[in-house]
Order: structure tokens, then C-alpha cells, then sequence
């Protein structure tokens, strides 16, 4: 049987040239969850005893990000607008230690998306970063108190397993010139037990997927995925298109729309059980700064936002370009990119030109 998912997805189409595929460049999606995710946790503060709520709060794990990152950051926003980093990590060891990351020692953030959140909540936008992206990593405070230097050319996704969030927030401001107000890490673990807690999620695919790395084995169709499939479907990359990061964004955009649509199919009102499972599952995954870091913070942040609807929260893709020297990264496109960084910067709404990313053909 196919869900919404299957009429409201868009999905990642073979370029007829023959050459590289092309990723159609995402909206209105990955966002999403961010909301979903906050939505969740108040109705888990609201609904709840204390003892319930002293156990999904001593879940959630926090980062002192003022104390990291000091005073040399970009300034905030002339607004009320705000800003948060959303990062999915395999960061919590020993819950991931099944989850087919492959033989690379160490914690990895395979998804980024910077939350622009503008004056008024009425609409938001999310940008996604490629992880293949190469970027200049500031010199940042490691969480053993040494000191990593600043370094030229390094791939955004490894500054999370070279020096941790803080770092990977340092680098997000340096890149952009936008404070994150706040950060959010979800880790795949916590990802695949929310999908099974909703009994898995139904996602259409135009062509089938094959990936050894992964254990992904999809034929052209639909298919409910449990959590486990559900992660490698959204960590997939030699499955599909040229084997860049920029093929799995379709993926993901695609897979957060249809979760979205499977949790707010079932009725989590009428079910208290499942409602604190799938909070508690959120919150053991859930890394945040340290002024979210309880029920009671992001209770008071998700309403805050009550007045965004989902509907017309929009996703894109940092502008990117194939790497002159190295073709298997990308940098970010010139000018698009500062168009978008200095859109946000100014709470004013993003041209349709920065939107445009030469890697992708958009």
C-alpha cells in the first residue's frame, strides 16, 4: 500500500546525458523533522507525570556552546529571528555500534542543515550542507582542551570526528557568517528506533537501489522500511547517482517527508504509550546547546514556533560546485552562496538566484 509519501515525494531522476545524475534540489523538507521533533517533546512535557518527565529530561544530553566558542562569533540577528544548526551524527557509541557505519573508527555527521527561523515564525527555511563539502576549519578548542589548528581544504564532514560540535558550529559561523542561536544533534540510533516505534515508514522509488556499503536492496516500487532499512536508505550514496553526497540529499528529502507524513497519520493524541516512546526515543538520541537542554527549554522553544506551518517551511541546498582539483568534493558556489549567507544574516527573504546550485544543474 502506498502512503502520502508517495504522491508528495520528489525523487531523484537519471541525468539523460549519461553522465553525472543530477539531484533535484530539495524543498520544504528536511526541516520538517526539527518541528516534528519539538512537537513531540511538548506534547511529552504536557501530557506527563514528573516522573516522566524527570526521565525523558535526564535523556538529554547538552553542549555549552558559549563556554566553547567564546566571543569571537558573528554577531546575532537585527531581529527576533533565530538561527539552529541540526546535525544527524552516529555520535552516541555504543547504541550504533549495529548500524552498518562500516569500519571507520570514531563518531561521523552524515546530515547538516543550518534552521533559519525569521522575525514573526511565520516561515522558515533550512539549508542543507553537503558533507563532501570542503570548507576552512577555524582553529578550535577540542573537547580534551587542546587546541586543533586552523586548516584549509578539509572536508565538512570530518571536523565533527576531528573535534566535536562545537567545532562544527564554529565552522557553520566561519563559512557563513551567522550565529547559531541554538544546536540539535539527532544520532542514528535514536533515527532508527523512531521509526520502528511508528511501525516504519512507506517510501516510492522510480529505480532500484543496490548498496553493498550500506546493505541497501530496493527493487523499483514501494516499500515500507523498517528502521533499519530506513537508515541505510538514508545513508546510501554508491546506490545512487554519481556515488557524491549530493545524491543521497534526494534520498533524504524524500524519506523526511514520507516519516512526516506516517507520524502525523497516527493518532499520537489517542495514544499516550506510543507518545512517551517515541519521546523517549527522541530524547535518549538528543544532543542539544545547554539552554535547550531540557523538556522544559524545548517546550518553551517549540512554542515559540507555533506559528511556523511545515507547509511552507522551504529546503535547500547550499550552492555548490564540483571541486576543480578534486572531483569527488564540492565548494560552495560563488556568488550564490554569500547571497544566501547574507540573506539570512539580514532576516530578509532568500532571492531565488542563491538558490541556484551549478553541481546539481539548478
Amino acid at each position: 500500500m502506498t502512503t502520502s509519501a508517495t504522491t508528495e515525494s520528489r525523487r531523484v531522476q537519471p541525468d539523460s546525458g549519461g553522465g553525472r545524475r543530477r539531484a533535484q534540489r530539495p524543498r520544504r523538507r528536511w526541516g520538517r523533522i526539527v518541528l516534528l521533533s519539538l512537537l513531540v517533546l511538548l506534547l511529552a512535557a504536557g501530557g506527563t507525570g514528573y516522573w516522566l518527565y524527570s526521565d525523558l529530561n535526564g535523556n538529554i544530553d547538552g553542549v555549552d556552546l558559549d563556554k566553547a566558542l567564546g566571543e569571537d562569533r558573528p554577531e546575532k540577528l537585527p531581529t527576533s529571528g533565530q538561527n539552529l544548526l541540526v546535525l544527524g551524527s552516529d555520535s552516541r557509541g555504543g547504541a550504533n555500534a549495529s548500524l552498518g557505519t562500516g569500519k571507520v573508527s570514531g563518531a561521523r555527521s552524515d546530515t547538516a542543515l543550518v534552521v533559519h527561523i525569521p522575525e514573526g515564525r511565520d516561515q522558515a527555511v533550512a539549508v542543507s550542507i553537503p558533507r563532501d563539502t570542503l570548507v576552512t576549519r577555524p582553529e578550535c578548542a577540542k573537547s580534551d582542551g587542546s587546541t586543533l589548528p586552523a586548516a584549509e581544504r578539509v572536508m565538512f564532514n570530518s571536523v565533527y570526528s576531528t573535534a566535536g560540535p562545537a567545532c562544527v558550529v564554529k565552522t557553520v559561523e566561519k563559512m557563513s557568517g551567522v550565529r547559531m542561536d541554538h544546536y540539535m544533534e539527532i544520532d542514528f540510533a535514536g533515527f532508527k528506533g523512531l521509526v520502528d516505534a511508528i511501525g516504519g515508514v512507506t517510501v516510492t522509488v522510480d529505480e532500484p537501489i543496490k548498496d553493498t556499503s550500506s546493505g541497501l536492496d530496493l527493487s523499483a516500487g514501494t516499500h515500507k522500511l523498517d528502521g533499519t532499512d530506513s537508515l541505510a536508505f538514508v545513508r546510501t550514496r554508491h546506490g545512487i547517482g554519481d556515488g557524491s553526497d549530493l545524491g543521497r540529499i534526494g534520498l533524504q528529502q524524500q524519506f523526511m517527508i514520507a516519516l512526516l507524513s506516517e507520524v502525523k497519520r497516527q493518532d499520537l493524541f489517542g495514544s499516550p504509550t506510543k507518545t512517551y516512546k517515541i519521546a523517549d526515543t527522541l530524547t535518549s538520541a538528543l544532543t542539544t546547546d545547554a539552554e535547550l537542554a531540557s523538556l522544559t527549554s524545548l517546550a518553551k522553544f517549540a512554542r515559540s514556533m507555533n506559528g511556523v506551518d511545515p507547509a511552507t517551511m522551504e529546503t535547500i541546498m547550499l550552492p555548490v560546485a564540483y571541486d576543480k582539483v578534486d572531483p569527488n568534493r564540492v565548494v560552495a558556489a560563488q556568488p550564490q552562496a554569500e547571497q544566501l549567507w547574507k540573506a539570512i544574516r539580514s532576516d530578509a527573504e532568500i532571492p531565488e538566484s542563491a538558490k541556484k546550485s551549478p553541481a546539481t544543474g539548478g
